[in-house]
């Protein structure tokens, strides 16, 4: 009987979790705007709180003035960093056919570097390269990310709307004993993780590229601003988004310049501002706040890289920590929580 019983949990499990699966793959269009917003409203709700930080603001200008201001300075950032990146994407393709025909340099010194037939080996691929495609496929990425802009501003919109009356609801639902008080303690923890994570990690990712851009600047890499950016975006993806974000300018570098010069001092420097800044200033920065394992990082790293692409890379650390947070709230999921975290010490 016992036996049964627990073959049916496995297999309801099994359901459940591919049925959760299915609807994160089929309904990522719904819900990665979403979770955008989601995010959107942590940083504005964060700002918000920096703004009582002054007596005068907190005392004397409204709530819903406030939510105003710091939701106007990130659509002024969103908005200043978006132009920046499309004048540098237009700038680039511009300038694709020079770039394109310093191919044929490149495989020429290679196969005299490496004394072998190397060009006649990938002449079929580097025939079909086309640079300005490259760029054409990622302009249209980003012409992808900003038609999803109104639906996340709009998402962001509708959740401070319902902001106003979500405790009262919260109060109605869970009315029993102190379960009100439980629920508002959780969501009070994750709001604070997330906002730590993120307020954290865009120093961090600021600091990488704005460091990364002076160095790309003295070196003479063409639309400096681009790469950057792309640094900063890159960061965010947990162990692998500072070595692509090296690998990326390095290689573009090659293609600018046609020769192996300008590709080392960008692996050296941007490489070295990415290890000095990953492995020193952000372990003391971020301590043990997040609680979670490296491998489960890792592991949910190449989960929501499969299931949602770059974008569920990035959101892949905030994921995990709600998911940690949540499972170590009942005792039915706290197994989870202890085995999802860093040293199996769980809130």
């Amino acid at each position: 009987m016992l036996f049964n019983m627990n073959l049916k949990n496995i297999a309801s499990f099994f359901v459940i979790s591919i049925a959760i699966v299915i609807i994160l793959i089929y309904g990522r269009s719904l819900l990665i705007p979403f979770i955008f917003a989601v995010l959107l409203w942590f940083i504005i709700r964060k700002l918000k709180s920096i703004l009582d930080m002054l007596p005068f603001i907190k005392k004397r200008i409204p709530s819903w003035l406030k939510s105003l201001i710091s939701a106007t300075v990130v659509l002024f950032i969103l908005n200043f960093s978006s132009k920046v990146l499309l004048s540098s994407i237009n700038s680039l393709a511009k300038s694709y056919e020079q770039y394109a025909s310093n191919i044929n340099i490149i495989m020429l010194k290679l196969n005299e570097f490496l004394n072998m037939n190397f060009l006649e080996a990938i002449k079929g691929y580097s025939s079909s390269f086309d640079f300005g495609m490259i760029l054409g496929s990622i302009f249209s990425s980003l012409t992808d990310i900003l038609s999803n802009s109104f639906m996340i501003l709009l998402y962001t919109l509708f959740i401070f709307l319902e902001e106003q009356h979500f405790q009262t609801k919260l109060k109605v639902i869970f009315s029993k004993n102190n379960q009100y008080t439980q629920v508002i303690k959780i969501l009070e923890k994750i709001e604070t993780s997330i906002a730590h994570y993120l307020g954290l990690k865009t120093v961090v990712s600021l600091i990488t590229g704005g460091l990364s851009y002076v160095a790309l600047l003295i070196i003479g890499i063409d639309s400096p601003e681009f790469w950057t950016f792309l640094i900063f975006i890159l960061n965010f993806i947990p162990t692998i988004g500072s070595l692509i974000g090296t690998v990326f300018p390095a290689t573009f570098s090659l293609l600018q310049f046609g020769e192996f010069t300008p590709f080392l001092l960008v692996i050296l420097f941007v490489g070295s501002i990415q290890i000095l800044v990953g492995n020193i200033l952000e372990p003391k920065l971020m301590g043990n706040s997040l609680n979670i394992s490296s491998l489960v990082a890792i592991i949910s790293l190449s989960f929501w890289g499969v299931i949602w692409g770059v974008t569920g890379m990035i959101l892949s650390i905030p994921i995990t920590v709600i998911l940690i947070i949540l499972c170590s709230q009942f005792n039915k999921s706290k197994a989870i929580a202890i085995l999802l975290s860093e040293k199996g010490k769980i809130g």
